[in-house]
């Protein structure tokens, strides 16, 4: 096993102040590619550009202040527009550049939304962590859907996210060496594809392992679909438990903190030593449940993504 846990935690960096007005003119900036003004590609003149999904909050707001400080420029997301002003404003804070999109990933009208203003205001992306997702829920009998009428977990952690991903690989290719990671979980079941969206039998915990089984399953496709290329993608398990509001909002105990769970990402994305193609529980490569490792249910897997978000 590949053990990352050794490597440098990335941090933010200190806070330092800064003129006034050339923070506020960031800001102008910032979240004029929000409302769709920006007719101009942002040139951040940073030392990259990172897409972090569900950086409003919890892990993905944790990781994107870690890569702000870092030096890279921040694409937040959520769909939350006060919070993912105030994660925008830390950041800056910070001596660091950032945007806001506000799209909600159950739409895939918004899904789509998204890429296009990535792909319209920058020239390049460095790093895309697929992060944001819907937990099993307080009561995991109640089945929700999507604006298309997916089941709401598959069409959040999977289906969007597939459609991100393969909508950004020419730019992600263009900016290579380039890295994806999607955040994904121990809590893995696999597919029936007689009942992808859980029409009968329905069970929250279930949606959210075979959605998070899915992200897997599209990491190990993607992997071989890149190798040569400089993109890498994996997927990581960040923590048991923590303490974010999907576990809360259930009424869980938090065993582990945000900060906790955001060392194995931030350790996946920047370590020379993840390779691609491959399921990290925390710092250690692991192996996923035995259907990830199928290639026919990952063809079935892809091509019925595929369909569904409009990628034929």
């Amino acid at each position: 096993m590949i053990r990352l846990d050794l490597l440098p935690r990335l941090t933010v960096a200190p806070l330092r102040r800064r003129v006034a007005a050339a923070s506020a003119g960031l800001l102008i900036v910032a979240f004029s590619l929000m409302a769709g003004h920006a007719d101009a590609q942002v040139d951040t003149g940073m030392r990259g550009v990172a897409l972090v999904t569900g950086s409003t909050d919890g892990l993905g707001r944790e990781v994107a202040l870690r890569l702000g400080g870092a030096g890279y420029h921040i694409i937040v997301h959520g769909r939350n527009e006060e919070r993912g002003r105030a994660v925008v404003e830390e950041i800056v804070s910070h001596e660091g550049s950032a945007s806001l999109i506000i799209a909600d990933l159950g739409s895939m009208a918004q899904v789509r939304a998204l890429a296009a203003q990535v792909l319209r205001d920058y020239d390049r992306l460095d790093i895309l962590v697929n992060n944001a997702g819907i937990g099993r829920g307080a009561d995991t009998s109640i089945r929700s859907e999507s604006e298309e009428g997916y089941e709401l977990r598959f069409a959040v952690n999977y289906l969007s996210h597939f459609y991100l991903t393969h909508t950004l690989l020419p730019l992600l290719r263009e900016s290579a060496p380039a890295r994806i990671v999607s955040v994904t979980s121990t809590a893995q079941n696999p597919i029936d594809f007689e009942n992808v969206m859980l029409e009968r039998e329905y069970d929250g915990a279930r949606a959210y392992g075979q959605s998070k089984l899915a992200q897997i399953m599209m990491t190990i496709d993607l992997a071989q679909e890149l190798e040569g290329s400089g993109v890498t993608i994996n997927a990581v398990h960040p923590a048991v438990y923590m303490a974010t509001s999907m576990v809360l909002n259930r009424g869980g105990t938090p065993f582990t903190t945000i900060d906790e769970g955001a060392d194995p990402v931030l350790q996946v994305i920047t370590s020379p030593l993840a390779e691609s193609g491959h399921y990290y529980r925390q710092a250690q490569r692991s192996p996923p449940q035995e259907q990830a490792l199928d290639a026919q249910a990952r063809r079935q897997l892809r091509e019925l993504a595929r369909r569904l978000t409009g990628l034929n």
